[in-house]
């Protein structure tokens, strides 16, 4: 069982490679996903992050209030090392979970890990391949102005927030550069399927 981690910064196209690949076939693990139910009511990630950040936090029904508790992480790096100490290792935990019970399900599944915090949460998990949405910085600007409606100081503070393009190519086992149009996308991650599903991968060292 291939597992693969698959990273890349806002709008870089990561989740468009995420959605082609589990067509191709792939278990798709999608760590904000996993990250949205960890933080429902009566989880013990959230009451935790209640605890830390108060209850300002909270909606009226118990659940999270996602822009308030960004309005307080977002400006403030200790408060990100905060949370991010809350949640990582409980994603961490259950992400394992779900890896585990694709290879019972299926010993010759190829599982992606989508990833957008890999840098900067689990660099070091023993995956077989890395592979980085790579597209440039002013792309990726233009992407969040036009399709999420930001103005581009926002976007440029939202991309400058996450590690930086050098950090993340550092530890790429593959980069698909997602600076084109769509086709080209889809063509390279065909390409890597091809790869994935013909090909043992070895462990990282």
């Amino acid at each position: 069982m291939p597992l693969v981690a698959l990273t890349g910064g806002i709008a870089s196209g990561k989740s468009t490679i995420a959605g082609r690949l589990a067509e191709l076939g792939a278990v798709v693990v999608d760590a904000d996903t996993v990250v949205r139910e960890l933080q429902q009511p009566g989880e013990p990630v959230l009451a935790a992050i209640a605890e830390s950040f108060g209850p300002q936090v909270l909606r009226a029904d118990g659940s999270l209030d996602r822009a308030a508790l960004g309005a307080v992480v977002f400006a403030d790096d200790a408060a990100r090392r905060r949370l991010n100490a809350i949640v990582h290792p409980a994603v961490s935990a259950e992400s394992g979970r779900r890896f585990r019970a694709a290879l019972a399900a299926d010993p010759a599944a190829v599982v992606v890990y989508d990833v957008p915090l890999l840098v900067e949460a689990r660099p070091d998990d023993p995956w077989d391949l890395v592979v980085v949405a790579h597209a440039p910085e002013d792309i990726r600007v233009q992407r969040l102005v036009a399709l999420r409606g930001m103005t581009e100081a926002d976007a440029r503070a939202r991309v400058a927030s996450q590690a930086s393009d050098e950090r993340r190519l550092a530890i790429a086992d593959v980069v698909i550069d997602t600076g084109g149009d769509l086709d080209a996308t889809v063509a390279q991650t065909d390409a890597l399927w091809r790869r994935l599903s013909q090909e043992p991968v070895g462990g990282r060292s």
